[in-house]
């Protein structure tokens, strides 16, 4: 056996944490020597006797070898601190995880330029919006995304990476094995087809949600910089921003409206220690010299063209907010039968500048 299946042994052991494993590899770098200590080297790493001799039957070369026999039929990547292909920089980072699990294209991983992109859960449509373009023109500079396949911006965030050139990384805070939200299945799997997925958690680890603010350390360690789209105060998005700061990462944030709650936690962090972000080219230009910024558009200079509208649906249109707006709300600001406002509005919708929200309540998009 080697330094790479004995860690393996060790991070899949019950009761073996972080910390345990820490004080093993201070005590010596060569984790092969562990089948070979006596009771006093154990005592002189600070491991407790019980904990020794569950160690010793986890340690067995039949087990570790059914181990990694399992991952290879399952396709999961098994990397360690060993390994050539662990990711650099979270290699450097604070606390990296011992062992990571990996589906996907481990080429991705070889690409030193990331950005985390991270947000609320419920975002606004135009969180959505500005999470999904800001991740494909990034991507398409060179930049892979990185987020955790939450609902909301970090599935806004895969999506519109998933369109560039530089793809996306998931980080889970489940097991490699377990979709959370389980609506993402569909894309965990193009995810896996296209980009890759991390999880520090080994298959068949009881889920719990207390692994969720562990994984943002990996979603900052990661990254060169996190940008935060759409956060409300107590964010836990703000738990990754603060992480970021600790590990010397860039720190961005897309401004929101000062009336949206969902904004609150960004608009604060631009006021205090984020970058404000209202473009790709806002990013880029802190990595000058590693990407060609010239051709990055701006998200309003997409070149989509704009659907001429009526002076009656420029009226509607604007009594219409990225906060979701009530049809009764219309009826009494426009002054409007229901059936000419109902026309009106499917119009809109069909010119893709508003979208429709539960409860006959619309917003633009």
């Amino acid at each position: 056996m080697d330094n790479k299946s004995i860690l393996l042994g060790l991070h899949e052991l019950k009761g073996i944490g972080w910390e345990t494993i820490e004080k093993l590899i201070i005590k010596t770098q060569n984790l092969v020597e562990l089948l070979e200590w006596g009771d006093m080297e154990w005592r002189e790493a600070g491991i407790r006797r019980d904990r020794v001799e569950s160690i010793r039957r986890g340690l067995t070369q039949e087990r570790i070898a059914s181990r990694l026999e399992w991952y290879r039929k399952e396709n999961i990547h098994v990397l360690t601190l060993y390994d050539e292909a662990y990711p650099y920089r979270l290699r450097h980072s604070s606390r990296p995880p011992w062992v990571l699990y990996a589906k996907g294209n481990l080429k991705l991983l070889e690409n030193y330029h990331s950005l985390a992109i991270v947000g609320s859960r419920t975002p606004t449509a135009y969180g959505r919006r500005a999470a999904t373009e800001l991740a494909y023109h990034l991507s398409e500079a060179g930049l892979s995304i990185v987020s955790g396949l939450a609902r909301g911006i970090d599935s806004a965030a895969h999506l519109g990476a998933l369109e560039g050139k530089a793809k996306t990384i998931a980080i889970l805070g489940t097991s490699i094995d377990r979709v959370y939200p389980p609506e993402n299945l569909k894309l965990f799997k193009r995810i896996e087809e296209e980009g890759v997925v991390l999880s520090e958690y080994f298959p068949g680890i009881i889920h719990h949600p207390g692994l969720f603010p562990l994984r943002n350390r990996v979603i900052a360690g990661i990254s060169l910089g996190t940008l935060v789209v759409e956060a409300a105060q107590n964010s836990g998005s703000l738990i990754t921003a603060d992480m970021a700061l600790d590990e010397s990462r860039d720190l961005f944030a897309v401004p929101g409206p000062i009336f949206s709650p969902k904004s609150q936690g960004t608009n604060e962090l631009l006021q205090t220690r984020a970058k404000m972000v209202v473009c790709a080219k806002d990013v880029l230009e802190e990595y000058k010299g590693f990407f060609n910024i010239k051709n990055v558009l701006h998200p309003a200079d997409s070149p989509k063209p704009e659907p001429e509208l009526t002076k009656e649906e420029r009226r509607i249109l604007g009594l219409i907010s990225f906060e979701p707006t009530t049809i009764d709300y219309l009826l009494e600001q426009s002054e409007t039968n229901f059936g000419h406002l109902h026309t009106i509005l499917l119009s809109l919708l069909m010119k893709k500048k508003i979208a429709q929200h539960a409860g006959s309540a619309y917003v633009l998009i």
